[in-house]
C-alpha cells in the first residue's frame, strides 16, 4: 500500500512539465507542522506574513523557527547533489535549522557532548522516560547509523527509511533540534534514493494527527524492541500521507487550470498570467511585491490583483484603505488543516482505531521487522 500511494504521487510529478512551481508550499506546510510538533504556535499565514515582512520574522520567535525549518529543508535537498546523505550533512542541516532560532545556544551543528534526555517538562535525569545513549557511546552508534544509511539491505526503500527515523530518533545525538532533523530525513532519503522525484512527502501531519501513538510507538521500540509494531504505524502514515499529497497535487493542478481560462477569458493575460504563476510561489502578497514579481508598474499591478478579486481568486485580508495585503484565497485552502486544529481529541484516539482492510496488517509488518533485524545484523 505504501509504495503503491508513492508510485502514484511520483507519476503524477513525472507526468507534469513544471512541478517545482508548487513543491515550496509542501515545504511550508511540513516546516510549519514539524516546528508545532515541538511547541510553536506559529501557522502556515504566520510565515507567509513573515517572507512578506521580514521585520516580523524575529529570531527566537516561534516563526523565526519555521523559517528555520525551511531553510534547512532547502539547504539539505541542495547539498544532496553535491554531498551524501552522511554525518556532515546532518550536522549542517543542524547548523541552519538553529542558527539564529531558540536553540542556537545549543551548539548547532555538533554532535552533544553532555548527556541529553527524554521526559516531561521540568524533569531531571532521574524522571526521564528515555535516556538516549551516553557520550562515550554516541559515536559507535553514529558510525552504525551512517554505515546503515550506505549499506543496502535488500529490504523495501520505505522500510530502510522508516528504521533510520527510528534509530535516529533514538540516537538523539543534539542537544535540540533532534525530531525536526529526523522527520527532515525521511524527506531527504526519499528523495536521495530517487522514489520520490520532488521532495512531496512530509509525514509530520500524520505524526501530529496521531502525535500520541507516534511517541508510544518510538517508545515500544527502546524499551521492547518492538519493530514491527513501529513499521506498521510508520508505513501506514507514508501510505496515507502520500495519498493526501496526490490528491492536493491533482487539485493545484485542477486550480491553476481553471485559474489560467478565467483570466485570459477576462483579457488579462499579459499580466495575470505572469501574476498567477508568482501567487503558487507567493500565496500572500501587496500591490508592490506583485509589480516587482511581473515586472509593471504599481497602477498595473492593483489593476490585476483587483480582477483577480473580482474573479475569487484573491482576497484581501487587512481590511484597510493602505497597505493592503491580498491572500491567494483558493489555493491556500487546500493547505489548511482544519481537522488537526479543531479537533484535538483525535490525536488520543488513534491508538484504537482498527485498520482498514487495505492498509499493512500486524502480520505483514512483523514480517518486515524480521527482515530488517536480520538485514541489521548483516550490516553490523
Amino acid at each position: 500500500m505504501a509504495d503503491q500511494a508513492l508510485g502514484r504521487l511520483d507519476g503524477i510529478v513525472r507526468v507534469v512539465p513544471d512541478p517545482d512551481f508548487f513543491v515550496g508550499m509542501y515545504v511550508r506546510r511540513e516546516a510549519v507542522l514539524s516546528s508545532q510538533i515541538e511547541g510553536t504556535q506559529s501557522t502556515l499565514e504566520d510565515l507567509l506574513e513573515a517572507e512578506l515582512d521580514p521585520d516580523k520574522n524575529r529570531p527566537g520567535s516561534d516563526v523565526g523557527d519555521i523559517v528555520n525549518y525551511v531553510r534547512a529543508m532547502n539547504f539539505g535537498l541542495e547539498r544532496l547533489s553535491t554531498l551524501p546523505l552522511s554525518l556532515r550533512l546532518i550536522r549542517e542541516i543542524h547548523a541552519e535549522l538553529l542558527r539564529d532560532g531558540r536553540g542556537a545556544h545549543s551548539d548547532p551543528g555538533n554532535f552533544r557532548r553532555t548527556q541529553n534526555w527524554i521526559g516531561p517538562p521540568g524533569a531531571g535525569l532521574a524522571q526521564a522516560t528515555f535516556v538516549p545513549p551516553p557520550v562515550p557511546e554516541l559515536q559507535d552508534a553514529l558510525a552504525d547509523f551512517e554505515s546503515f544509511l550506505h549499506r543496502p539491505s535488500g529490504l523495501p526503500v520505505i522500510v530502510d527509511v522508516g528504521l533510520a527515523h527510528a534509530q535516529f530518533e533514538t540516537i538523539h545525538p543534539f542537544l535540540d533540534g533532534n525530531g525536526r532533523v529526523g522527520r527532515l530525513l525521511i524527506t531527504l532519503l526519499l528523495v536521495r534514493s530517487g522514489t520520490l522525484r520532488r521532495p512531496l512527502l512530509y509525514l509530520s501531519h500524520y505524526f501530529k494527527l496521531h502525535r500520541a501513538e507516534y511517541y508510544d510507538r518510538l517508545t515500544a521500540v527502546r524499551l521492547a524492541g518492538d519493530w514491527e509494531g513501529w513499521l506498521g504505524f510508520f508505513l501506514r502514515g507514508v501510505a496515507a500521507t502520500a495519498i493526501e499529497a496526490a490528491s492536493t497535487a491533482e487539485r493545484i493542478f485542477e486550480l491553476r487550470e481553471t485559474a489560467r481560462t478565467a483570466i485570459i477569458d477576462a483579457k488579462l493575460a499579459q499580466h495575470g498570467l505572469p501574476l498567477l504563476a508568482a501567487l503558487f510561489q507567493r500565496p500572500l502578497l501587496n500591490v508592490t511585491v506583485a509589480a516587482e514579481l511581473i515586472g509593471t508598474t504599481f497602477p498595473t499591478a492593483s489593476r490585476v490583483i483587483g480582477t483577480l478579486e473580482d474573479l475569487g481568486y484573491l482576497k484581501e485580508i487587512t481590511g484597510q484603505r493602505r497597505r493592503r495585503i491580498y491572500r491567494f484565497e483558493p489555493y491556500l485552502d487546500l493547505f489548511t488543516d482544519l481537522d488537526i486544529e479543531t479537533n484535538p481529541a483525535s490525536v488520543e484516539a488513534t491508538a484504537a482505531a482498527p485498520l482498514k482492510d487495505d492498509e499493512l496488517t500486524e502480520q505483514e509488518a512483523m514480517d518486515l521487522a524480521l527482515e530488517a533485524q536480520r538485514a541489521t545484523r548483516r550490516s553490523g
